[in-house]
């Protein structure tokens, strides 16, 4: 790649720059190179583990795992489940573990987090053989970033999270919500693959699956063709016809763009029609939280998911709201 983007950040500061990489492993071995050279570092031995976030972990993995020969091969083996990201994943784990041999490799899985889920939340009403054979289910992502979350969020209360229901709403290019309940996520939006749920950036999120098989025969699509076009050509980008970026997308709303107005409500009724079945499945709500791109940073965001929330006793003070600040 002639010009990959490089970006090392630390608690004080931030290095960007862009340099060809023609390999995986030249991009690890540059990356050790920048920690020595910006002196973040002053031997390869100051590195105490590698940390990896794996996006897969099938029903395998239920937490962090210590990289060993044996769950190493387990994560090439789920390739199958994540053919675009495991497999590169497993080659940045190989290539660490050759190079700093003494420094022990921790995968983090998206999917961990909601290994939690109940049966009924993860079977699809599909033949069972799909399921038992196929390992079709919903795995749930961004597991990680919910997790990290709620548990901050927690802390902010002075409340013990496993007394707590909350709904945490991960808004960015690629967008989740989580229901969390005694500590433990007992839904997600993400199902099999991170393409479903609610609506996001070039992702379409649930539609009716016979759409598929009918643009198959009118347009002679391949399978191929049509997940490109539910991921990439999709979402945001593929309502409003002017770009997956909210930013963007929201400028064209303010200048009167009609479709990018509707696909401002759209992102936001998703989302909203989510968090109420959420509501009823625990039996209540303590917390909405907000985080990613979007819902850290769009106050328009927040306050048109939160628009019509007031039925179930939530509302939003529009003038926190507007501040930029987090927990």
């Amino acid at each position: 790649m002639a010009d990959a983007q490089v970006t090392i950040k630390t608690h004080n500061q931030k290095w960007q720059e862009t340099v060809p990489v023609a390999a995986h492993r030249d991009a690890v071995t540059l990356l050790l190179e920048k920690l020595l050279g910006y002196q973040i570092i002053n031997s390869l031995r100051d590195i105490d583990g590698v940390g990896h976030r794996v996006p897969h972990g099938g029903e395998f993995f239920k937490d962090s795992t210590l990289v060993t020969d044996e769950t190493f091969a387990q994560i090439e083996r789920l390739a199958e489940l994540a053919p675009l990201h495991n497999p590169v994943n497993a080659l940045g784990i190989h290539v660490f573990r050759q190079l700093l041999p003494d420094a022990p490799s921790v995968a983090v899985f998206d999917t961990a987090f909601h290994q939690t889920l109940d049966e009924p939340a993860y079977i699809y009403p599909l033949p069972w053989h799909y399921y038992a054979e196929l390992g079709i289910r919903r795995y749930g992502f961004h597991g990680t970033s919910h997790k990290y979350v709620s548990g901050v969020l927690a802390e902010k209360l002075g409340v013990p999270l496993s007394a707590l229901r909350v709904i945490c709403c991960h808004l960015g290019n690629g967008s989740s919500i989580c229901a969390i309940k005694n500590g433990r996520s007992v839904n997600t939006s993400m199902g099999f693959t991170p393409q479903s749920g609610v609506m996001m950036g070039t992702r379409s999120g649930d539609i009716d699956p016979s759409i598929l098989p009918w643009i198959a025969q009118r347009e002679s699509k391949t399978p191929q063709q049509l997940n490109q076009l539910l991921n990439n050509e999709s979402g945001l980008l593929g309502v409003s016809g002017v770009s997956s970026d909210y930013r963007d997308v929201e400028q064209a709303a303010n200048t009167g763009n009609r479709q990018a107005k509707l696909a401002l409500t759209l992102f936001a009724e998703r989302i909203r029609a989510t968090i109420g079945s959420y509501i009823m499945q625990m039996g209540g709500l303590d917390a909405l939280v907000f985080t990613g791109g979007i819902g850290e940073n769009s106050a328009r965001a927040r306050s048109a998911v939160c628009q019509i929330l007031h039925v179930l006793g939530l509302a939003v003070d529009e003038v926190i709201n507007q501040r930029k600040e987090t927990f």
